[in-house]
């Protein structure tokens, strides 16, 4: 036996922000404003917003790469996305899917999230925590 093992996880989150999508939408796809939300100080964020643009955010050694391929302004982000710890070994490799439906005067968001965690250097709890952490930062982030 070796300490090679796979963990798949599914989850879904969800939030209600007091913006309508266009502004939820715009939260992702501009660059300036997704780092106020999305970057950890001190780190480093990239973001080319289109279908097959890339997104790197790198912070404490651990490095996010994410490849967007469906976009539907204001409706539906599409991506897939790998983690690399602080070594360079790719720990995580996920596709998401954020979905925005205007609720009255305020946005309801999905983000669906399937993973595959790689040799136990990630637990799947972890990424649910932090996801829930990163959406809530981007309520913040539209009711500032």
């Amino acid at each position: 036996m070796t300490d090679v093992f796979t963990k798949h996880s599914t989850f879904t989150l969800e939030r209600r922000y007091p913006a309508p999508p266009a502004k939820v939408f715009a939260a992702w796809s501009d660059p300036e404003t997704k780092a106020a939300w999305f970057a950890t100080p001190g780190g480093q964020h990239s973001l080319d917003f289109r279908v097959g643009g890339q997104e790197v955010n790198a912070a404490r050694g651990l490095v996010f790469t994410a490849e967007y391929h469906d976009i539907v302004p204001g409706e539906r982000l599409v991506y897939s996305g790998t983690m690399r710890s602080p070594a360079g070994i790719i720990t995580t490799i996920s596709v998401t899917t954020i979905e925005l439906e205007s609720d009255g005067d305020g946005t309801h968001l999905v983000l669906t999230e399937q993973g595959t965690f790689l040799d136990g250097h990630e637990d799947p709890s972890w990424r649910v925590q932090g996801t829930g952490d990163w959406l809530d930062q981007l309520g913040v982030y539209l009711a500032g």
